[in-house]
């Protein structure tokens, strides 16, 4: 049925007019402008047949119940799949993710547009325009209009459509919370550990042969790495593979120096090293960048990024540049094989320091 209405402020309100009238605006002296040629209202098939209203329904609740099956399919894709294999020429868990997540909210978009032109009520209102102020009459008419609307589109009294919508939209939560996943495990103790530990042998970076004393001369650098991360289980399998051996090595990289012991200044880091042999961590404490400028004469290596610059001599103190800290220093021994190995983990953390961090 027709509900035509024009409404002025100031003016009385036009009472309905016939299903097959044209509505009329009018002037601000309150005479009509001719019809804009809107058609006369004609009733779509759900607004006289029940079967018709009850199958559409049908359709939208099924539209909105898939989104949440696809909803759910997102988050167990996002745990079944593997995170690095390949279908189609792209990662599948991407594609996965996409389309699962795509389909649901393309599906609840396509159920909604059903749902307003094929069950909301669709009759023509014609409203002159006004000033942005209302009045509490204007207030009063919004909040009857609202309620009105919440009738005409069947909220309240349609519990299938209005359940299998809240239903979708509610599941739609889940794929935020699972993402949250991405964001990394709660680090723990894990920024102040790495891979060496007591017994781990210094090997060379990146063949992994196993260093001695007498192979490290006066003045030299070696770039070094701990063994664990070319050892194999005993069925014959890295202990440390792909992205996870990657993470380890980027914290444990080290650098070797031998300095004649005479002119080391710093006992602590004396006591920690063998025979002037020292060993520091090779990521500069300032952003993590890896130290590789070897000024042996005056036995200082400096970050290649921002120019820090540690005293090798004095511990590897900050001498110069942006650093706020010392290179964490491995405390080093000599196997029964006469192999150098690690007396435990770092001193420090390794890696970009904190803002609280200060210089040691």
């Amino acid at each position: 049925m027709s509900d035509d209405r024009s409404t002025d402020r100031g003016a009385s309100e036009v009472e309905p007019a016939h299903p097959e009238a044209r509505p009329v605006e009018r002037h601000g002296d309150g005479e009509p402008y001719p019809n804009p040629g809107i058609e006369p209202h004609r009733p779509r098939p759900t607004d006289v047949d029940d079967k018709a209203d009850r199958r559409v329904e049908r359709q939208v609740s099924t539209l909105f119940a898939v989104s949440a099956l696809l909803t759910l399919g997102f988050c167990v894709a996002y745990f079944a799949v593997d995170k690095y294999s390949a279908w189609a020429g792209t990662n599948a868990l991407n594609l996965v993710l996409g389309c699962t997540l795509g389909g649901a909210l393309l599906l609840i978009g396509i159920g909604a547009i059903q749902w307003s032109k094929m069950l909301m009520d669709d009759h023509e209102v014609v409203e002159l325009r006004h000033s942005s102020g209302s009045s509490a009459e204007d207030q009063v008419e919004a909040l009857a209009s609202f309620e009105q609307g919440a009738a005409e589109s069947g909220f309240g009294r349609r519990r299938m459509l209005r359940g299998s919508l809240l239903a979708s939209l509610g599941v739609l939560g889940l794929p935020a919370v699972i993402l949250l996943g991405d964001l990394g495990p709660l680090p723990g103790n894990r920024p102040r550990e790495t891979v060496w530990a007591k017994g781990v042998r210094v090997v060379t970076d990146p063949e992994g042969e196993p260093l001695r004393l007498s192979d490290i001369q006066l003045g030299q650098l070696v770039n070094a790495q701990p063994s664990v991360l070319f050892e194999t289980d005993e069925e014959g399998e890295p202990l440390y593979e792909g992205t996870e051996r990657l993470n380890a090595k980027a914290k444990a990289s080290v650098i070797l120096v031998r300095i004649d012991p005479a002119d080391l200044v710093n006992t602590d880091s004396v006591a920690k090293g063998v025979e002037g042999v020292l060993c520091f961590s090779k990521i500069c404490t300032h952003l993590g960048c890896p130290i590789s400028l070897y000024e042996q004469q005056l036995r200082r290596v400096l970050c290649p990024c921002h120019q820090s610059t540690f005293d090798l001599a004095d511990g590897a103190k900050v001498i110069f540049g942006p650093a706020a800290r010392s290179l964490p220093q491995l405390d080093l021994g000599v196997d029964e094989q006469g192999y150098l190995i690690a007396l435990g983990d770092f001193d420090a953390i390794v890696g970009a320091s904190f803002p609280e961090m200060t210089q040691d």
